[in-house]
């Protein structure tokens, strides 16, 4: 069977790997860019990530629908949020290390710093088209990883507001990353 744009992704769902192979030939170079931009002060990470990728493809094809918006937006957005959490990794990575026990030199400590600040640019730029509030929520909630009740808690919301508030805030974010210069629809 001769794989073409029309039944790769059904190709995928049947687990015939013609399915990701033309993936990896169609639509491997954008994603590779998207993922150097996010990594690139360590492009040893980068086929990691790509191989990331392809393996989350492969395995969530069952989330994607046709109606909701193009596999191309929906891989890109697999992409960005794989890089990222590359770059989570990575700081965790270097959080652990001491420099002392690892015998390294102090510019593995820049490299730390340079993944952090790229990670808080990501995140201010994500979060920024939210209110104060709004955007406390998010960072408490997906950067701090605390409990949705206990960080609404906190702020004196209730549950049913917290989620709302999620939620509402995830459409925001969803319009303010549509409208940006390289997003394809």
């Amino acid at each position: 069977m001769k794989v073409t744009e029309e039944n790769f992704i059904s190709l995928i769902r049947q687990r015939r790997e013609e399915g990701i192979l033309y993936v990896m030939e169609t639509y491997g170079g954008l994603l590779q860019s998207i993922v150097r931009k996010r990594l690139s002060m360590a492009p040893d990470r980068v086929e990691e990530c790509m191989n990331d990728i392809f393996l989350g493809i492969w395995q969530n094809i069952g989330s994607f629908d046709e109606s909701k918006g193009s596999f191309v937006n929906w891989a890109a957005g697999a992409a960005r949020l794989e890089a990222i959490d590359t770059l989570r990794k990575m700081q965790r990575e270097y959080a652990r290390l001491s420099l002392d026990d690892a015998g390294l030199a102090s510019e593995d400590d820049t490299l730390s710093r340079l993944t952090s600040h790229k990670l808080s640019e990501e995140t201010e730029a994500l979060l920024s088209c939210l209110s104060p509030k709004d955007r406390e929520l998010f960072q408490r909630i997906f950067l701090e990883e605390e409990a949705p009740e206990e960080a609404g808690h906190a702020m004196g919301l209730s549950r049913n507001n917290v989620y709302v508030r999620l939620s509402r805030g995830k459409k925001k974010i969803r319009n303010s990353v549509k409208g940006r210069k390289g997003w394809r629809s």
